[in-house]
């Protein structure tokens, strides 16, 4: 299934972009955009990465699998594309911001238009605020930065060395008053010299997911648990009202006991989004459902 691109206006922006300086004029967006409610995590580092860092991602990502935190990366080589595959492994939802238009021809990089394409399956998103035939140029990754930082509650440094454009992400983070958290490394490695920068001026060290829960203020001790949006209707005489619902419109219909903008009923219906929208176009047909304004509603 084709991902469409779409476009936000303003108002339409996560709400986290409003409060940074410059914010974007407009945004373009494919898959999912995001629940309000998650707690985004924007994930940064070299893209010539160690083993060290690999193992750092795998961990410290792995830590947060089933709690309510969405990974934000750039699509590029190295710890992004590590952050994004993680997310992927652990079914979190992730956003990935390129230096380019997002569209399959021009996206950046090249080799990571699969992997942006399980993106899109899984349930997340692209987002850029370039044109739609815009390709990648050396400024336009430093513009893009900011939109990173912006819209994530905080940020996680993983290998850069001192001249690293992730400490442009990281300064950003800082300047928008955002968390910053930062992994300690080997202090022989050219690679952690740009994250014990920041370290000195007082980030938070990160050697635990609980770090970054804590951070994010979730309780690593509690149950995780999904957003109360996707939780299940329990009236029975929902599905008993209409015979011979398929699984797949029994998990849009649970969801609909009140209406729901149209990401969060694909997110919360638990399906892959390309059978998730053929699902909901089959059920407006036989009238089980209705949209309006990007909201859906229950007809029965």
């Amino acid at each position: 299934m084709s991902f469409p691109v779409h476009t936000l206006a303003p108002q339409q922006f996560p709400t986290l972009l409003h409060e940074i300086p410059q914010p974007p004029q407009t945004l373009n967006y494919r898959g999912l955009l995001p629940d309000p409610t998650l707690k985004l995590l924007a994930v940064v580092g070299s893209r010539q990465y160690s083993t060290y860092g690999k193992q750092v991602v795998d961990h410290l990502i792995d830590g947060l699998s089933g709690y309510n935190v969405g990974i934000v990366s750039g699509l590029a080589l190295g710890i992004d594309s590590l952050a994004h595959e993680a997310a992927l492994r652990n079914h979190l939802y992730t956003l990935a911001i390129p230096g380019s238009g997002i569209p399959d021809d021009v996206l950046y990089p090249a080799r990571h238009r699969g992997l942006a394409k399980r993106i899109l399956e899984a349930g997340g998103g692209l987002l850029s605020e370039f044109e739609v035939t815009f390709t990648a140029t050396k400024w336009s990754f430093a513009q893009r930065n900011r939109i990173m930082a912006g819209i994530a509650h905080a940020t996680l440094v993983i290998e850069a060395t001192e001249k690293s454009g992730t400490l442009i992400t990281a300064r950003l983070t800082v300047d928008y008053n955002r968390e910053l958290l930062v992994v300690p490394g080997n202090i022989f490695s050219q690679n952690t010299a740009g994250p014990h920068q920041f370290l000195k001026l007082g980030a938070t060290p990160v050697t635990h997911a609980k770090d970054i829960l804590y951070t994010l203020g979730i309780d690593p001790d509690a149950a995780p648990q999904k957003a109360s949006a996707c939780a299940p209707h329990a009236d029975r005489s929902l599905f008993e009202a209409v015979e011979h619902l398929s699984p797949a419109e029994q998990a849009i219909l649970s969801t609909l006991s009140e209406p729901q903008e149209t990401d969060t009923l694909i997110r919360c219906s638990k399906l892959p989004p390309h059978e998730a929208n053929a699902v909901l176009m089959q059920m407006e047909i036989k009238g089980l459902i209705a949209s309006e304004n990007n909201l859906y509603r229950r007809r029965t």
